[in-house]
């Protein structure tokens, strides 16, 4: 029920990148750091501010319900929970030494499970577009040459389409096929299997969605933010502590975990949008290598959050929407080529769809690679580079 794949902050270190496509960035709503503000007031304030953010997606997500456009109104009603759900789960994760610990990790733990809930439905009807698009564009379709696909559109935005359209654009695909020689027969039907596989699973995660809400386990959740809204839980001693001194050192070291995380990262081999030696090596490995990017991308919307909550007192960064946006498609292109690889270990599928997944997955590696060129390129630069 939410356009995203549901990445969490709730490991020390990780829902979801520098934003998330089409997400704003909240301000804080609390006083700002100066003349005299205290760490409780700003930190309180944020999380009161994301708190009724959240219940007010909430209750547009139940009155959404039986309209006319009650599957557009739900999505958006989502992404909102989702978005105030990860800033919470993220702020509560960076600042946790100035909070009741163990009240923060069991909602920094419910907030994560029930992003991750909500996410899946549309993260695989997402995949599930994607990958037809780009069947139809190397079939010959549309689309030229090796120019990379727009980002995609926002989580939980996208326009739905129903199976038989879906499957018309496979088939077009199929057609494009015999004039351009592009890919074999087994265009159509490697994109009639990436249907099957991902509807189920799509129906299968709307399914855990609606049992996710009508659980005692969602309410207790929407019971805690509902406490946190007028009241978050800090200990003695933080409330009088300045903003600054309080905020700032835990905000730095969320900084300093990024930009170890980008230093290991080879960022040297990504020297070209697609990049046929890095290509290979990340053939070799992909899971291991795409979990340090993954990696990176929770780390730095963990410091996109904790510089909101700074507000004024944060220094500037020109780089984190744009590299933001760069892991965003590299997630994207990675899980896509993961669900090819899995559709293409089917049994007993024909030659002719097994290269047609071939190329699909080889064609969303070189997207991968593409991505972290970009982010390579806006992460050095210091500036927003090319999307």
């Amino acid at each position: 029920m939410v356009g995203r794949s549901g990445e969490t902050v709730a490991e020390p270190g990780q829902a979801a990148s520098g934003t998330g496509p089409g997400e704003h960035t909240a301000g804080s709503g609390a006083p700002e750091p100066g003349g005299g503000a205290t760490a409780g007031e700003v930190l309180g304030g944020y999380l009161r501010a994301r708190a009724g953010e959240f219940l007010r997606a909430l209750r547009a997500h139940t009155l959404s319900a039986g309209t006319v456009e009650s599957a557009a109104r739900t999505a958006e009603a989502v992404e909102a929970l989702r978005a105030a759900a990860r800033r919470l789960s993220g702020t509560l994760h960076t600042y946790r030494p100035l909070l009741d610990a163990e009240w923060a990790d069991h909602l920094r733990a419910e907030l994560s499970w029930l992003s991750g809930s909500l996410a899946r439905e549309y993260a695989y009807a997402d995949r599930l577009d994607r990958l037809l698009g780009s069947l139809h564009r190397l079939s010959g379709g549309g689309g030229t040459g090796r120019t990379p696909p727009p980002p995609s559109a926002p989580a939980g935005r996208h326009r739905e389409r129903p199976a038989g359209e879906r499957a018309a654009g496979g088939r077009a695909g199929h057609a494009g096929a015999g004039e351009d020689g592009a890919l074999p027969v087994g265009a159509a039907r490697a994109g009639a299997l990436l249907d099957r596989q991902l509807t189920l699973s799509r129906t299968r995660a709307h399914t855990a969605a609606l049992q996710a809400l009508g659980s005692a386990r969602f309410h207790a959740v929407a019971d805690a933010v509902a406490l946190l809204a007028s009241e978050p839980r800090l200990p003695d001693g933080v409330a009088d502590r300045p903003a600054v001194a309080g905020l700032a050192p835990l905000a730095g070291q969320a900084r300093r975990r990024l930009s170890e995380a980008v230093a290991a990262l080879p960022l040297s081999r990504a020297g070209a949008p697609y990049n046929a030696e890095a290509l290979a090596r990340s053939l070799a490995g992909e899971a291991r290598q795409d979990a340090a990017w993954h990696h990176v991308r929770v780390l730095l919307r963990l410091h996109r959050y904790a510089q909101e909550v700074l507000g004024p007192y944060a220094e500037p960064d020109a780089r984190l929407l744009p590299a933001g946006a760069a892991l965003e498609r590299h997630r994207d292109a990675a899980e896509a080529a993961a669900a090819v690889a899995a559709a293409a270990g089917t049994p007993r599928i024909a030659p002719a769809t097994a290269y047609a997944l071939g190329v699909l997955h080889a064609d969303q590696r070189h997207e991968v690679e593409a991505a972290r060129f970009v982010f390579g390129r806006v992460w050095d630069r210091g500036t927003a580079g090319p999307t």
